[in-house]
This record gives structure tokens, sequence and C-alpha cells, in this order.
């Protein structure tokens, strides 16, 4: 039934839900404080049926209050992380599995270190790890060699052969079994109202885990087929299909990121492939629940390990390595959060950074003085033409970020540095179209530089400023220490007044020590414009 809603109500054209091993714990810690001492199975169904309306009802009301704009703070380095992570954390889950034993942990270190002692402890099954690893390594070959071939489903057919033809049950390799038969009926379930305060506290949590693990899920494959994200879209969809989950009996639901590989790896294109799963799983549990009895369950595992393994990008994350590597950082982050300590911190941690990342661009932003070359129209960075030209006692200084309280003291020790200069300069030209925004701190740290600057025979004016940033220096009541006449449209009409009022002419940049070690660094890091020819010097 969640397969169901969704469909209808979902946005992403693949992605697949259903039970969720994150979610099971949560689940667990919800309802078992709440049953009485004999473990009444129909309360614990009817608890888990409202957690999951409870979940649906949050998830629908979050959508309507616009909240999925969580999907804009997850950045693609994340979602590579994110992915890369989720890879190795279903690959490492499903090995005992596929050698054909179990191992009881709740993190991945766990789950790591059970696999390597029931290994050591002889409790790996030879034909359960033969059947599981010939059965990754029949998908694998299948669908790099004949790709066009359903290459699960003849692994899955050939694996239920072998049971029969091998007796694999009676070499101790565990099978699927007889699934339960019948149809669950429409309940609206029935509780304690003192059970509703706890429900839903441990249904924001699962809401939160859910949508966190869809949003993320949702955007990484997104991001690998070109589609859009719609947050809102994704928490009406996921809350639908709790909701008919919750109403048939089933408890809460989220995105299944093995699931959703499966289906993408098989060429699922559209959420027909969740209809038509959800059509089979009911003619299978009313008709035929025993079609998978021989189906063992390392198979299922080689299944699984072998979509794990289409989620890992690990060129795109070398890829970022080469081109940037604060964000090559937020990718292993994001990477080792999902693999170390589950989705929802491993995602908070990856989310955390890029904030704080966003904050250190406009934090630190980049800064430099600009000059005139020949046959380029504008201004120009001066260390990255060095040919550059500039007018004596004018410097044109451009500050990369907004002016917030975070980063005004830097701008002001910026204009102080240029300030010193020897001679001094006669105006120092912000070039201002960077400058989105003035806020109060950082106008009564302009005022100050301002005044001071004064004191020294320097005037401070602002070229490119936007209107509403110019209203907002007006109403902060700047202008009584900046003179008015010292803001201009554009750099060339205050470059204009300057040489009216000076005479001043243009004169090749002379870097300092500091400036040639800042242009070698640039140079290095970014290496020389493309396509745009040095200028002459002349």
């Amino acid at each position: 039934m969640c397969l169901l809603g969704y469909a209808v109500f979902g946005p992403s054209r693949i992605l697949v839900l259903g039970p969720d091993s994150s979610l099971g714990p949560m689940i667990a810690a919800t309802i078992l404080p709440l049953m009485v001492a004999d473990g009444d199975a129909k309360r614990a169904v009817a608890l888990a049926s409202i957690l999951a309306i409870i979940v649906a009802a949050i998830m629908i009301l979050a959508a309507v209050a616009k909240l999925g704009l969580i999907a804009d703070l997850i950045s693609k380095p994340t979602m590579i992380g994110y992915m890369n992570g989720l890879a190795l954390t279903i690959l490492i889950g499903q090995l005992p599995k596929l050698f054909g034993f179990k191992v009881k942990a709740d993190n991945f270190l766990g789950e790591i270190t059970g696999f390597v002692k029931g290994l050591a402890h002889g409790e790996a099954v030879a034909a359960a790890a033969a059947v599981g690893i010939a059965g990754v390594v029949l998908i694998l070959v299948l669908q790099r060699w004949l790709p066009k071939l359903p290459a699960v489903l003849i692994m899955v057919v050939l694996a239920i052969v072998s049971t029969s033809v091998f007796h694999l049950a009676d070499h101790g390799v565990s099978l699927v079994g007889v699934l339960p038969k019948g149809f669950p009926p429409l309940t609206i379930p029935s509780v304690r109202l003192s059970d509703l305060g706890p429900l839903f506290v441990g249904a924001l949590g699962i809401a939160l885990v859910s949508l966190a693990d869809t949003i993320s899920t949702a955007s990484a494959f997104a991001a690998r087929t070109g589609q859009e994200v719609r947050g809102n879209g994704e928490m009406i969809g996921i809350g639908v299909a709790n909701l008919a989950a919750g109403l048939f009996q089933g408890f809460p639901v989220s995105t299944s990121g093995s699931r959703t590989a499966v289906a993408e790896r098989s060429g699922a294109k559209t959420q027909l492939t969740g209809v038509t799963g959800a059509a089979l799983i009911i003619l299978m549990i009313v008709l035929i629940p025993g079609l998978f009895r021989n189906l063992p369950q390392p198979a299922l595992a080689a299944v699984v390990i072998t979509a794990s393994l289409s989620l890992a990008d690990i060129p795109a994350t070398a890829r970022l390595w080469r081109q940037r590597k604060a964000e090559f950082l937020l990718s292993i982050t994001a990477f080792l959060g999902v693999a170390l300590l589950g989705v929802l911190p491993g995602i908070g941690i990856a989310v955390a950074l890029s904030i704080l990342n966003v904050f250190r661009r406009a934090w630190w932003p980049y800064d430099t003085e600009l000059g005139r070359v020949e046959g380029l129209a504008g201004y120009h960075d001066i260390h990255t033409y060095p040919a550059a030209r500039q007018l004596p006692g004018l410097v044109i200084y451009r500050f990369d970020a907004p002016l917030f309280f975070a980063n005004a003291t830097t701008f002001r020790d910026e204009v102080r540095r240029l300030a010193r200069a020897d001679p001094p300069p006669k105006w120092i030209v912000i070039a201002a179209e960077p400058v989105t925004d003035v806020d109060t701190t950082a106008s009564d740290v302009l005022e100050d530089l301002d005044e001071a600057l004064n004191a020294q025979g320097t005037s401070l004016v602002f070229a490119e400023l936007k209107d509403p940033v110019r209203r907002k220096i007006e109403r902060y009541g700047l202008t009584r220490t900046i003179d008015p006449a010292h803001f201009f449209p554009t750099i060339e009409s205050a470059i204009a007044a300057f040489r009216a009022e000076t005479g001043a002419q243009w004169t090749a940049v002379d870097l300092s020590a500091d400036g040639q070690a800042a242009a070698d660094q640039l140079a290095a890091e970014t290496g020389p414009p493309p396509e745009i020819p040095a200028p002459p010097v002349g």
C-alpha cells in the first residue's frame, strides 16, 4: 500500500519505499514501553499502525508549511558522500547473510566486527557462501557483458532451481520460505488516549529520520538522472505512503536506498515499477504465498550487494579531490557520518558543514584590487592581470560578499591596509556590486572607518551599489559621514570624477611582495584565465 500511495502522490520517478532498518529500532523503542506484560500482538499492530498515521500527519503538515527547503541544504558533494556511505553500509550489512549467518549489531563497526568474528569462528555456511558469491558474480557479469538481459531475474530463477537440484536446505542454506497468506483489511487502529503522547514523540523522531533519508536519497538519484527534487512533494508522497500503510495494519515506512538502487539497476523509469511491484505482491500473498519459498537468502543478499555497488560514485569523489578540496572534505564527512554514525547523524553533520562552508565564504570572501586592462572592457583583478593599470591616488577595491556582522571587521582591516600605502590614496573606490546587503553592525563599522579615513585625507567612495542597499545605508544615516556625492552608479563614472578632480593618468600596477605572493598563489590554484590572451604591457 505504501508503494501505491507514493506512486500516486510522490514526485520521484523511481524512488522505492518500504521497511527501513534505521526506523526499525525507533519503532520498537516507541512501541515496546507501551506494551503490556503479555505482549498482546493485536495491540502491537494497532500501536504501529497509529504510529504510521501520526508520521503521515507530521509529514503532510510539514509539506503544507513548506519545510521541504531541507532539500536545498544538501549539496552535490554531500549527496555523493551520502551515497558512498549508504553503499558501504548496505554492503557490509548484507555480508553475513551472503555467507549464511547472522550478526547482532546496531552500527557499522559492530557489523564489521561481528562479520569478521563470525568468519573466524567458522559460522559461515559453505553452501550459502557459494550461492551468494556466485549470484554476485553472475549479476555483475551479465550486467557488464549482456546489459539487455534481466540479470537479477535470471540469477533469482537459477538460485531457486539450484535449491531443488542441490538440496541447499539440507546443507544449511536459509530459504525465504512460505509467506503469510491473505490481504490485511482496511482498519482504523484504536489505542488509548494516554498512548498518543509517547507515540507523537516517537513519530517526530521517525518523521525526521524518514525526511532526511527520503530527501537525501531522492536528491542523490535525481542528480544521477537529471531530475529536480521537490522537497515538499517528497514529504507529501512519504506522508501518503505512511497513511496507506497505517490504514492497512502496517508500520512507518521510509525510502529504501537498496530497493531504489535495485529498481534503477533494473531499468526503472517511472513509478509504474512501484505499482507493478505492489500488484505482484498482492497477487503473491493472496494466491501464491509459497512462490519464493525455495529462494535462498544469500541470493537476496547478492541482489542487494550488487545494487549497492551501483550507488557508489568513486570517480566523482576523485574529481572533487582534484577540483575543490573543501567540497571533497564535505563529501568524505558525509560518507564517514553515514557509515559510522548512521543516516541521520551523517546527513546532519554534512548539512551543518555545508552551511558553515557557505558562512565561511561570506566570513572570509575573496577580495582584490581592480585595474584597467588593455583590450578588455571593464576593470579586472590585478593579481590575475599583473599588466593592469591603475590611477595614482586611486584604489578600486572589490569585496565579494554582503557586509554583515561577521565580515565587517575583515572589510575594515583590508581598507585600512590599502589606506596605509605610501603615499596614501586620495580615494578608495569600493566596487560594490557584490555587496548585496549591509547590516547594522557593518553600518557602524563603515561609519567609524569613513571618519578615520577622512581624518587622513582619504575618501571612501562607493560605485555600483545596488539601490536597495543604498536605501539601507541612507536609512542607517551613513550619509552623515559619507559624502552623498561619493556614490556613483558605475566604476567608470567614479573614475571620471576622480580624474576630473586630480588629472591623474593610468600607470602600470606595481605589485607589492604580498600582492605578488597572492598572485602566484592564485595562478597556482586556478591557472591562467581560459581563452583570454595575456594583455600586452604598454
